[in-house]
C-alpha cells in the first residue's frame, strides 16, 4: 500500500517542494498549513508519517503540536523540520517523541532517508507490538470450563518448580501451548525455551541436533555446532512428540537426562548442563512400552508430573471464547474480524471436533476467508463443516425403533444395523474411514449403507 505522509508547514513553497519529492519517491502526500488543521487530518485520514515544521506562524507551534500528536498517536513517527535549528531544539524535540530532526534548506537525500527510516521504524514497532500481543495470548489457555480451570491450576502449581513435566493429549489439543504457559510462569521465563520436534528430525541427525557436533565429525560438518541441550543450559528443553523417538536415541537421551552430561558427536569433551525437561506426546506410552517401542525407564524419568490436555469435545462450552481468540489472531495476520451468530456457535458446539482446537482454528480461518458477510450464520457453518457434521443421531427412546419390537425380520435387521452402525460411528468420532476399518467393511460400502439407513445425508 502507498504510504501517506502528512506535511504540516505554513510556507506554501515548502509544502509544494516536499509534495513533489514525496510524489517522485512513490508516496502520497497530505498538506496542512497549520498545526490545528494537521491534527484534524490525522483524526480523519490514515497517516503513516508526519513532516512537521517547528516554527509555525500560528497559535500552536511545532513543539506543542508534537506533544498533542504523540499523546493521541504515540506510534506515529514525526520528523521535525526547522530553519533555525539548534542542538538544544533537536534534543528537546527528541525528548518529546520526534523520530528525527532535519534542518532547512532541505536536502532531497536527507528527507528520503529520514522518511524511509521512520516508516521502517514504525513497521518494526507495529510488528513487535503484534508479536507481544500474540505471544501473550499464546501463553494463555483460553476457556472457563471446569477441565481448563483445573489445567490452569496444575500449570500455575508446577511452573515455578524445577519438576519435569510430561504433557499428554490428542493431536491438536494444545500441548505446545501448555509447555509455553509453563515456561512463561517458570523461574527461567526470561530465557527462551528450546524446542525439539522429535518426530520431525531424521534418526541419523537427531543426535547432532540434540547434543551438537564437532567440526569434521561427519560429511558436511564444516563447523562445530551447539546442540539443543547446550542451548537449553540453565533453562527449559521441550521435547515434543517424544513417543516418536527411536529406541536407540531414547537410550542416549535417558543417560543424558539422568547425568546431565554428554559429549558432542565426534567429540571427547564431557559437557555438563542443568536442563529442565518438558515432554509431550499424543501416544499412549503405556501401550508403547508393552509393545516394546518405548523404554519404561525413560517414561518414569519423564513422568514426574503428568498433565493431561483435554480434547475439545470435553470442553465444548469454551468454543465461543476460543473462536474470539482465533479471530484476534487472524486479525493480526491481516484478515478481517467477523462475528458469529448465536445459532452459528450452537452448530459449532454440536460438532464433535475430532481434530480438536487445531481443526477449529483451520475451520474458523476457512469461514473468515470464504464468507463475504460480516456476520457468520449457522447456514455458513453447516455449508463448510466437514461431513461428520451431517451425522444425525437417531432417537432411540421410541420402543418402535428397537429391533425386537417388530415381527418383520427385514425391519428388525434394518433397525439393528442402524443402531449398531450409529453407535460405532459415534465411538469413532464420526470418522467413516476409521469406522469402516474398525468393523471390517470397505469405506465405500459403509458409506452407501449409512446413507441407505438414513444415518448420514
Amino acid at each position: 500500500m502507498t504510504k501517506r505522509i502528512l506535511i504540516i508547514d505554513d510556507e506554501v513553497s515548502i509544502r509544494e517542494t516536499l509534495s513533489g519529492i514525496l510524489e517522485d519517491e512513490g508516496f502520497a502526500s497530505l498538506c496542512a498549513s497549520s498545526a490545528e488543521v494537521g491534527i484534524e487530518l490525522i483524526h480523519e485520514e490514515k497517516v503513516d508519517l508526519i513532516l512537521l515544521d517547528i516554527w509555525l506562524g500560528d497559535a500552536m507551534d511545532g513543539m506543542m503540536a508534537l506533544e498533542k500528536i504523540k499523546a493521541g498517536f504515540p506510534s506515529l513517527p514525526v520528523i521535525m523540520i526547522s530553519g533555525h535549528g539548534t542542538i538544544e531544539t533537536a534534543v528537546q524535540a527528541t525528548r518529546k517523541g520526534a523520530f528525527d530532526f532535519i534542518e532547512k534548506p532541505l536536502s532531497y537525500d536527507k528527507i528520503v532517508l529520514a522518511i524511509t527510516n521512520g516508516l521502517r521504524f514504525a513497521q518494526l514497532e507495529q510488528e513487535n507490538r503484534l508479536l507481544r500481543e500474540t505471544s501473550s495470548r499464546r501463553h494463555t489457555l483460553t476457556g472457563n470450563s471446569p477441565v481448563i480451570q483445573a489445567l490452569k491450576k496444575q500449570i500455575e502449581t508446577v511452573a515455578p518448580t524445577d519438576a519435569w513435566v510430561l504433557i499428554r493429549g490428542d493431536h491438536g489439543t494444545g500441548k505446545e501451548l501448555v509447555a509455553q504457559a509453563i515456561h512463561s510462569l517458570s523461574l527461567s521465563g526470561n530465557r527462551p525455551m528450546i524446542e525439539v520436534n522429535c518426530a520431525a528430525i531424521p534418526e541419523e541427525l537427531i543426535e547432532s541436533e540434540l547434543f551438537g557436533h564437532e567440526k569434521g565429525s561427519f560429511t558436511g560438518a564444516h563447523i562445530s555446532k551447539q546442540g539443543k541441550f547446550d542451548q537449553a543450559d540453565g533453562g527449559i528443553l521441550f521435547l515434543d512428540e517424544i513417543g516418536d523417538m527411536s529406541l536407540k536415541t531414547q537410550a542416549k537421551i535417558l543417560r543424558i537426562l539422568q547425568e546431565q552430561k554428554f559429549e558432542r558427536v565426534g567429540g571427547h569433551k564431557t559437557i555438563s548442563v542443568n536442563v529442565r525437561v518438558l515432554a509431550a506426546t499424543n501416544k499412549n506410552l503405556e501401550e508403547e512400552i508393552e509393545n516394546g517401542s518405548f523404554r519404561a525407564d525413560l517414561f518414569w524419568r519423564l513422568n514426574v508430573v503428568p498433565i493431561h490436555v483435554p480434547r475439545l469435545r470435553e470442553r465444548l462450552e469454551d468454543i465461543p471464547l476460543l473462536v474470539e481468540d482465533l479471530m484476534d489472531d487472524m486479525k493480526a495476520k491481516g484478515l478481517k474480524k467477523k462475528s458469529f451468530s448465536d445459532s452459528a456457535y450452537q452448530v459449532l458446539i454440536d460438532h464433535s471436533w475430532p481434530g480438536n482446537v487445531r481443526e477449529l482454528r483451520n475451520f474458523v480461518e476457512r469461514l473468515v476467508i470464504m464468507c463475504p458477510e460480516e456476520v457468520i450464520s449457522d447456514q455458513h457453518v453447516r455449508m463448510f463443516l466437514p461431513s461428520t457434521a451431517a451425522i444425525r443421531v437417531p432417537i432411540m427412546t421410541d420402543n418402535l425403533l428397537h429391533p425386537y419390537q417388530t415381527s418383520d425380520f427385514k425391519e428388525a435387521k434394518r433397525r439393528f444395523e442402524r443402531e449398531y452402525l450409529h453407535q460405532k460411528l459415534t465411538e469413532n468420532e464420526g470418522n467413516i474411514s476409521k469406522t469402516a476399518e474398525y468393523i471390517g467393511l470397505e469405506r465405500s460400502h459403509l458409506h452407501k449403507k449409512l446413507k441407505s439407513l438414513d444415518i448420514i445425508s
